[in-house]
């Protein structure tokens, strides 16, 4: 059996982070991802502290292992006659210009899919092809801004905005983009006369979404959503961060039972029979103070074993650890997670899609390309000279 993307098609005109990395996820399951990039290349390319890697960043791997890279000046006739060629033998157009310029670069999907009618066009921005803001640029930090994101992260009391430590957007963003580009391509599959989609990804759009569990209870109750720290969204004082002996340890303890079993593990059923802290109701109630009861508790405790300990006793638990002491679980082992591919003349390790397939699922074994790499092999199939100049 293929993987379930295998033969399809993707004209990815796309750059940096949000469009690139949909079409990853897209390639890791099979499609075959042609990446068209001006003649200085994607921006991400250069995304590095380490001036050898300039023209192969970190990121800029990660996002695009497996794929072609063409240049194209889509200023020039000839890029744009080699643009039009390459999209009109795909089965998915995506571009993250400013709304209006694939217009202008007569790469616009209403002229697309008149010559091509199945064809998927995929347009993804900061605020979308209309409304006031369309025209606004925008990256992923200008987005956590304007949505509300920053408002919602950090400490109660602390009225600084801050940023989530990676781009949230940019991620959630493609995983969205994807997600639409496979729908389009499904609906246009089952369509008797395989016509195919315009799809319009937004942003902001995109990032309310993400938001839903406090944007969705707002749309009902009124009520703005505030900081709740390192609170768990079900509020309970018993799903939180404690300090252990050696470090912190996350606690996600919000049915009776579990907190039962908690206050069992750390030695402490005693505070059951205060009524402040017997039943969920009461202890909403007497958050804090229930909390600089258990903390004593916590502060004997070393966060491995603890957590060791309250797993055994299905109690949600996590040592708080960095990401590099995280990359090492041994649980991620065997997981299918990570891809090693060629890099640059060496080897790099890359993530896979996240998930797992009982056979001829996502995942492949090649690079992310050098710039142009693909260039003369894509337009030789299309029997054009090359458009980089």
């Amino acid at each position: 059996m293929a993987q379930p993307l295998a033969g399809l098609r993707i004209a990815d005109f796309s750059h940096v982070i949000a469009g690139p990395l949909a079409t990853q996820f897209l390639c890791l399951l099979g499609a075959e991802v042609i990446k068209v990039e001006p003649p200085q290349g994607d921006a991400m390319r250069f995304y590095t502290r380490d001036p050898e890697r300039r023209g192969m960043a970190e990121p800029f791997i990660g996002a695009n292992a497996g794929k072609k890279s063409v240049i194209l000046d889509l200023k020039s006739d000839e890029g744009r006659e080699a643009a039009l060629a390459i999209i009109a033998q795909s089965d998915v157009f995506v571009e993250n210009f400013r709304p209006g310029v694939a217009e202008r670069l007569g790469l616009g999907a209403e002229a697309l899919r008149k010559a091509n009618p199945g064809l998927i066009c995929c347009a993804v921005s900061g605020f979308g092809q209309d409304g006031p803001m369309r025209d606004f640029p925008a990256i992923d930090q200008v987005i956590q801004s304007v949505s509300g994101l920053m408002t919602l992260t950090g400490s109660p009391g602390n009225e600084k905005p801050l940023r989530v430590g990676f781009p949230i957007v940019d991620t959630y963003c493609a995983l969205l983009t994807a997600f639409a580009i496979l729908a389009a391509v499904t609906q246009q599959r089952a369509d008797p006369e395989g016509k195919g989609q315009v799809i319009d990804v937004s942003m902001l759009d995109a990032t309310m979404v993400m938001m839903s569990s406090v944007v969705g209870a707002m749309l009902i109750n009124g009520t703005p959503p505030s900081r709740s720290g390192n609170r768990g969204f079900s509020g309970a004082p018993t799903a939180d961060t404690f300090a252990c002996a050696d470090g912190q340890i996350t606690i996600g303890a919000v049915q009776q039972v579990q907190v039962e079993r908690l206050m069992a593990a750390l030695g402490c059923e005693a505070l059951l029979d205060d009524p402040r802290f017997a039943t969920p109701e009461a202890r909403m109630v007497h958050d804090e103070a229930l909390q600089a009861a258990l903390q004593p508790y916590f502060a004997k405790e070393n966060s491995d074993a603890l957590e060791a300990r309250l797993a055994a006793a299905g109690v949600p638990a996590g040592k708080v650890r960095s990401v590099l002491d995280a990359m090492e679980l041994e649980q991620l082992e065997g997981r299918d997670l990570f891809l090693d591919v060629p890099a640059d003349g060496g080897r790099a390790t890359v993530l896979n899609a996240g998930f797992r397939f009982a056979h001829d699922g996502p995942g492949h074994a090649r690079g992310a390309p050098k710039l142009g790499e693909h260039t003369e092999e894509v337009l030789a199939a299309l029997e054009l000279k090359s458009a980089a100049q």
